[in-house]
């Protein structure tokens, strides 16, 4: 089985290498990144990677502004963990 994204970006917002994610994120940001990467034992490499892409997919998601409001406003839509779960299930997705 393979795990795909639910929502895919097409092209990507932000490049999965160390360049993409570099450019996505503030100056300050970027040069943690990259400390962090070239501190990283080549075996934690990928995590260091996929983190940080998580977050600069964060930074540069158009909608973020509006979330981020929604979540401070006490108005940002939620579902509860266990229909989640039941949703996943539904789909063949996995849930560990």
């Amino acid at each position: 089985m393979t795990a795909l994204p639910i929502h895919r970006h097409e092209p990507e917002r932000v490049p999965r290498n160390a360049r993409g994610i570099a450019d996505a994120l503030t100056p300050e940001a970027g040069k943690e990144f990259y400390a962090e990467l070239l501190a990283a034992q080549p075996d934690e490499a990928k995590g260091v990677l996929l983190r940080w892409w998580g977050r600069a997919m964060l930074e540069t998601d158009p909608g973020r502004q509006r979330r981020v409001e929604a979540a401070l406003g006490g108005t940002l839509a939620t579902v509860a963990v266990q229909d989640m779960l039941d949703r996943r299930r539904a789909a063949g997705l996995p849930v560990e």
